[in-house]
């Protein structure tokens, strides 16, 4: 994945998911204390990802989707879609989103609201990303195939590297959550997400 978004496009998507995660919220009737308790999340937080004042973090978007019963891909293809998108996710287009505490590149493969979701992610090396179990408590299943690299998979206790071309499904009906860690020191690992819905 080469594209990166540059200061103003970051700066543009950071103010769409703030617009749809404001959205989500009141369409679901939260006050922001609600969605806080709910997330585990401060409500200083959340209102400050809402006013676009703070660019949240990949765990950060995580438990909050979680707590709204949508992915992270969903939130941000849904951000994405609110400027314009259509059924087909022409790679030019497809948003980028990098995480501001890992460096960490996600690109929504497919259109919003696609089931199964594909993402592609660049985890650069030594970065490690955390997601709580009500990340993806919502979810039916995931399976993630390595491209390129090496990626150390943590549920809980039990570690599984995989190499290129490996594929790992997991167990989501697992109380803990799970991580994603890049153990080299001078490669970045590729990799893609496939994610379903109960």
């Amino acid at each position: 994945m080469s594209t990166i978004l540059d200061n103003a496009d970051a700066t543009s998507l950071d103010l769409l998911i703030a617009r749809r995660l404001k959205r989500e919220r009141e369409a679901r009737g939260w006050s922001i204390a609600k969605l806080a308790a709910a997330s585990g999340v401060s409500r200083a937080m959340i209102s400050k990802v809402e006013r676009a004042e703070a660019s949240p973090t990949a765990a950060l978007l995580g438990r909050l989707s979680g707590a709204l019963h949508l992915t992270v891909s969903t939130l941000l293809a849904r951000a994405e879609a609110d400027a314009g998108a259509s059924r087909v996710a022409r790679a030019a287009a497809q948003p980028v989103w990098t995480d501001p505490a890992t460096k960490y590149l996600r690109r929504a493969v497919s259109p919003p609201a696609a089931d199964p979701e594909l993402v592609e992610v660049e985890l650069p090396p030594g970065a490690h990303v955390d997601y709580t179990a009500s990340s993806f408590a919502f979810l039916r299943g995931q399976v993630v195939w390595v491209l390129a690299g090496r990626l150390t998979v943590e549920e809980g206790a039990e570690e599984t590297l995989l190499e290129a071309g490996d594929c790992l499904a997991f167990d989501l009906e697992a109380p803990q959550g799970h991580a994603f860690r890049n153990p080299s020191r001078s490669k970045p690992c590729r990799y893609l997400v496939a994610l379903t819905r109960r």
